[in-house]
């Protein structure tokens, strides 16, 4: 995996389109529909990772489905 910052050019007035900002922001609003993940509510960090891999699971599993149907 590799992190590429892309920034905003220093002469750009008003909305500009970011490259690949979009996927993120799909990908948290996403991972917002699961109540759980909104609130900090966990004695332990793992516990709380842990349920943001399983909230990842449940969303890969829904879209792998229209494939197997």
């Amino acid at each position: 995996m590799e992190l590429v910052v892309v920034k905003r050019p220093e002469a750009a007035k008003g909305f500009i389109l970011v490259p690949k900002r979009w996927v993120v922001e799909r990908s948290f609003a996403w991972m917002s529909q699961f109540r759980r993940l909104g609130r900090d509510l966990e004695r332990l960090s793992s516990t709380l990772i842990g349920f943001h891999v399983l909230a990842a699971c449940v969303l890969l599993c829904h879209n792998l489905k229209p494939l197997f149907a």
